[in-house]
């Protein structure tokens, strides 16, 4: 065949391509099913441990072992959903299902983590560790919907439009969470018929209903797009050859150890009730706090990919970890109280401090959130240059692994530290939390709130020094895979 019939057959088998399928309903819908997920993962990250120790009463200690098992248990069910999601084949599609059928699960187990009815303390041991096992075993499955991302269009850049319109709207995935504490701190005060346990129990069942009803309206009204393999194919590559994959993909490394310490930071934000209640005397400050933390976020999107763009993915993630672990751990030492004795001496000059402080460190997080993507597709491209195949799916489960590992290590931590530094929730005859006023313990929930984020995000940096894509073997790299590919569209021509 001709190079002009080649260049015409290629022209014809990409030509669907350059079509636009997006709907506004279907574009609403991915923005919609995002939204309440990040919403709800928000919500159950920050005020998940406060409730079950604070409300149900759950010993510190016993939280810690019971997030130590849960999350390796969901480690496992991860890698097993993960190959379980890319063998289904439905007449809905592959992933479409998994908008609706985990939802009892995940909603079953997350009611039950904010609910704290009267039990014995092996009752509430058991009640929790259900509850957590529960509701980790249905987001297993429900996380898959992310994957439509990749399934929704054949359009390159229709796909990226609906990116960049979901990370917008990702900015306000942490809203609604962040109204709770206003709520928990002024409603108690208007009248005893409304607990900081009930509220934070409204909020929650609010949140799953929502995420709900988003999910089932994604299940109408979005289609997957993109042409699945035949099982006979998915069975060319085995679990033990994207393992070898891994070992021998030096960038998957260095991502893999970024994630692993940047799951520490997890560790620090769980503190953040303990931090506001105790150490401020307030809740309702850390919705103060989010807004101007939030504030810069709509301007660090863009200019996180133009910082790509001239400085390149590599130098860009080192330099995030680096600036964020220098404000962080520099914010440790200047105090929480630099302005007198205790923070309540000029108190606002002091919430103002904590407010600007946490400002600058969270600047490099929506940098991140543009560079991480970019950074393990280029792994992938390494994947293909060096072995011929990309195996996403397959990779991206184990990488997930890995993921759980840290997260279990993190959610031990979470419990453990605070039985380090003797803490004790304090309660007043209605059962609303009480803050605590011992220096040794508001010194070590400051350290916990900066310490560990600080070593986090340095630990991401660092990692990023060893991602060898960059310079001369980035160049080779682009030029051998575009060999790759080339040869790839001539035999499918000849065939």
């Amino acid at each position: 065949m001709s190079t002009q019939g080649i260049v015409d057959e290629n022209k014809s088998n990409t030509s669907y391509t350059k079509r636009k399928y997006l709907t506004p309903k279907e574009i609403a819908a991915f923005v919609l099913v995002n939204f309440g997920q990040k919403n709800l993962n928000q919500y159950v990250s920050v005020y998940k441990e406060f409730f079950l120790i604070q409300f149900l009463k759950l010993n510190t200690t016993a939280y810690a072992n019971i997030n130590l098992f849960a999350t390796i248990y969901d480690a496992v069910d991860d890698t097993l959903s993960g190959l379980i999601i890319d063998r289904t084949r439905t007449r809905y599609g592959r992933i479409r299902p998994y908008l609706v059928l985990p939802l009892p699960l995940m909603v079953l187990g997350g009611v039950m983590m904010f609910t704290a009815p009267e039990l014995g303390s092996t009752a509430r041991i058991v009640w929790s560790a259900a509850a957590i096992i529960i509701y980790g075993l249905g987001m297993s499955y429900f996380n898959a919907w992310q994957l439509m991302m990749y399934n929704i269009t054949p359009n390159e850049n229709e796909r990226n439009n609906l990116i960049t319109t979901a990370k917008f709207f990702e900015i306000f995935g942490d809203f609604i969470p962040s109204l709770t504490p206003i709520f928990v701190t002024v409603l108690p005060k208007i009248s005893p018929k409304f607990t900081m346990e009930g509220i934070y129990s409204g909020f929650a069942y609010f949140i799953f209903a929502m995420a709900s009803c988003f999910a089932i309206f994604g299940f109408f009204n979005m289609r997957e797009r993109i042409p699945l393999q035949t099982r006979e194919e998915m069975n060319k590559t085995s679990v033990l050859e994207s393992i070898k994959h891994i070992v021998t993909n030096r960038p998957l490394f260095s991502i893999i150890a970024a994630d692993f310490f940047n799951g520490f930071k997890a560790v620090g934000g769980s503190s953040e009730s303990y931090f506001w209640l105790n150490n401020t005397g307030s809740l309702a400050n850390a919705t103060i706090c989010g807004i101007f933390t939030g504030a810069p976020n709509p301007i660090m999107i863009p200019l996180g990919a133009v910082i790509v763009k001239k400085l390149g993915a590599r130098r860009t993630a080192i330099g995030c970890g680096l600036f964020a672990a220098t404000a962080y751990i520099g914010m440790y030492f200047i105090g929480y109280h630099p302005f007198g004795q205790t923070i309540h001496d000029h108190y606002i000059l002091n919430l103002a401090w904590i407010f600007f402080a946490l400002t600058v460190c969270g600047l490099p997080n929506k940098v991140i959130m543009v560079v991480k993507p970019i950074l393990c597709a280029e792994a992938f491209d390494y994947m293909e240059w060096k072995h011929g195949s990309r195996n996403e799916a397959l990779v991206t489960t184990l990488q997930g692994y890995f993921d759980k590992l840290s997260a279990s290590i993190t959610g031990w931590l979470s419990g453990m530290v605070l039985t380090w530094i003797n803490y004790i929730p304090l309660t007043d005859s209605l059962g609303n939390a009480l803050p605590q006023t011992d220096p040794s313990i508001l010194n070590g929930i400051w350290a916990v709130f900066c310490l560990l984020p600080g070593f986090a995000r340095l630990g991401f940096g660092l990692s990023y020094i060893f991602y060898p894509i960059h310079g001369r073997l980035k160049d080779e790299m682009i030029v051998g895979l575009a060999e790759i590919r080339a040869n790839r569209l001539e035999e499918q021509a000849k065939q």
